[in-house]
């Protein structure tokens, strides 16, 4: 699955408020999507610092697509679990938001995500998911 795909699967699997973020996909690799957040107004708090909130939905929106990639079609899942560590603020530069399948097995997926600066590549956030294939 190509990034021309991947990036058409925006549109047409997650709502319209998602779409909003401006996520772009910046790559993908066999076990892997990378996503671009780019840096905005909206999205930040006091500072100028990318709000926790946006960087939860971009990594959640980024292991959906990496489930797709890894798949090679969309399937239907949900979100179990998430849990998320917030390493350091992140401002002043747009974000890469990069999410790996770790294992997808008939039922269950798992998964890692790392936000990290696209300027100075410093790690921002890290996430564990699991989803539920439905």
């Amino acid at each position: 699955m190509d990034t021309q795909a991947l990036q058409a699967a925006l549109p047409e699997y997650f709502a319209p408020w998602v779409q909003e973020l401006g996520l772009r996909v910046d790559g993908s690799t066999e076990d892997g999507v990378t996503l671009r957040l780019p840096q905005d107004a909206r999205l930040s708090r006091a500072g100028g610092m990318l709000c926790g909130q946006a960087m939860m939905a971009a990594a959640d929106t980024a292991m959906v697509l990496a489930l797709i990639r890894h798949f090679g079609a969309f399937r239907p899942c949900t979100t179990v679990q998430m849990n998320t560590s917030f390493l350091k603020p992140l401002s002043g530069q747009d974000a890469l938001v990069q999410a790996r399948v770790i294992r997808a097995g008939k039922s269950l997926a798992f998964g890692e995500i790392d936000i990290r600066g696209a300027d100075d590549g410093k790690s921002a956030c890290r996430c564990t998911t699991t989803y539920a294939l439905l």
